[in-house]
């Protein structure tokens, strides 16, 4: 019996290469499940010029930042450094460094910083010390002269007796510029601490330059006051004219002058203006004078200026006030 025929066994046919693809080994062995699905993706990230790690759509995106915009090579490091700077820090230590000293101020800097620092508190303090010579002075010292006035005032209505002879800084009369709207308190002395400085008007009533009191039958009253600060009692004397009137008022009478003459420059050391004839005031024979005396120009103590007046009038308190002070 013949053998039963069979058909030739034909080999299994070889799966088709597709050309351009890359043999891959896993497909010659056992395989894990879905490790078809891997190869796949390495086929795709080789085509598309990224690592068959990177995978997927992500990968391809950040394949395509590396090769830049316009599709050139990209440092890796790039969008970190970008990162880095748009976050205002330092890429690298040495980069750190260069950036403390570069914000660091030099010494020129320095220096001129300093420099202008010192200019400006010294603009605050002189504008400070000009406020209070020019303003806050003459607030002070307002303020004391009215009180020493009042003061007087009402000593003489309660009845208080004034002493034959003053102490240095004691007040004693006030004087009256009508004019001038001038009302300060007369105290015996120079003083400028004591008596000038506090807005009040002193007495040449100390040796060598003691002149007379208002109620000498003859003789020199003169007076010393500021022109600038500190109340000013004298800041307008060079406005007055003669004729116009110059009123002491004591406890007992009101010594009316009138304004006779002026020496608008004179030696700090020319004394002979109060002299009981005063030189340069015309007077020449023996009188009840008065003098004021202050400093030129304004705002300095480099001249003086003298104004002269002549008694024209002693009244009684009891009698009131002088016409010069009713109008």
């Amino acid at each position: 019996m013949a053998p039963p025929v069979t058909a030739p066994m034909t080999a299994p046919m070889a799966e088709p290469v597709v050309p351009g693809l890359p043999l891959d080994d896993e497909t010659v062995a056992l395989r894990l499940p879905g490790s078809s699905a891997r190869a796949e993706r390495r086929v795709r990230a080789a085509d598309d010029g990224a690592s068959p790690a990177s995978g997927g759509r992500a990968a391809r995106r950040r394949a395509a930042g590396r090769r830049g915009r316009h599709g050139g090579p990209q440092d890796p490091h790039e969008p970190q450094e970008a990162a880095q700077e748009a976050a205002g820090t330092p890429r690298s230590r040495m980069d750190a460094r260069r950036a403390a000293r570069a914000s660091k101020p030099g010494a020129v800097v320095l220096v001129s910083r300093m420099v202008g620092e010192v200019f400006i508190t010294a603009g605050v303090l002189m504008l400070l010390f000009v406020t209070y010579q020019l303003w806050w002075s003459n607030v002070l010292a307002h303020a004391e002269a009215g009180s020493a006035a009042n003061s007087l005032q009402q000593d003489w209505a309660s009845g208080k007796r004034n002493p034959g002879t003053f102490s240095p800084g004691q007040g004693f009369a006030i004087l009256h510029i009508p004019k001038l709207d001038v009302i300060a308190p007369i105290a015996e002395g120079t003083s400028k601490t004591n008596v000038l400085d506090r807005g009040m008007v002193g007495h040449y009533g100390e040796a060598p330059l003691k002149t007379a009191m208002p109620d000498a039958k003859t003789g020199n009253f003169a007076l010393a006051g500021h022109r600038n600060t500190h109340g000013e009692p004298f800041r307008y004397i060079n406005r007055l004219k003669p004729g116009d009137e110059i009123v002491v008022e004591t406890q007992d009478d009101y010594y009316v002058y009138k304004m006779a003459s002026i020496l608008p420059v004179t030696s700090p050391s020319n004394t002979s203006v109060l002299d009981p004839i005063p030189k340069g005031s015309g007077f020449t024979a023996p009188g009840r004078y008065i003098t004021l005396t202050t400093c030129t120009p304004e705002f300095t103590s480099k001249y003086r200026m003298i104004v002269w007046g002549k008694m024209v009038e002693d009244r009684p308190r009891s009698k009131g006030k002088p016409d010069a002070l009713l109008g």
